[in-house]
């Protein structure tokens, strides 16, 4: 549960940047003058932090889920519930990225968006990769 917990905390982290960065940062940087690298990075930061925060929670529902509901000889190792949160959020959030749904809100196609989704996926399955949680 330890772990889980964890988990959670990054999520609120990454929550809070997310909002911080879509509120405060992007009207600011979109009113002044800078430079079209720190548009491009303002404005497809959320796209980073919505992959981290995809895998970080299906991974811990995964446990939660595996621990609760499966009996013993039929769970799921943990490595595979990593790799399974993983292919999930990167459906939901790449085929989002590609207009094929908008549930999660009326995106508009960017390949920064795109890049900057994949880099926040890669990020989100290293942090659980490297944690290793567990539901205990």
């Amino acid at each position: 549960m330890r772990d889980v917990l964890k988990l959670a905390r990054i999520q609120i982290i990454a929550g809070v940047l997310f909002v911080i960065g879509k509120a405060w940062l992007r009207p600011f940087v979109l009113e002044g003058d800078f430079h079209i690298s720190l548009d491009i990075i303002v404005l497809s930061l959320p796209n980073f932090f919505e992959g981290i925060v995809g895998i970080l929670s299906l991974t811990y529902v995964g446990l939660y889920l595996n621990h609760r509901f499966v009996k013993a000889e039929r769970k799921i190792k943990d490595k595979h519930l990593y790799l399974v949160a993983t292919i999930l959020a990167s459906i939901f959030v790449l085929t989002q990225e590609f207009k094929i749904h908008n549930l999660g809100g009326n995106n508009v196609y960017d390949p920064y968006d795109v890049l900057f989704s994949i880099i926040g996926l890669f990020v989100g399955f290293w942090i659980v990769w490297k944690m290793q949680p567990k539901y205990n």
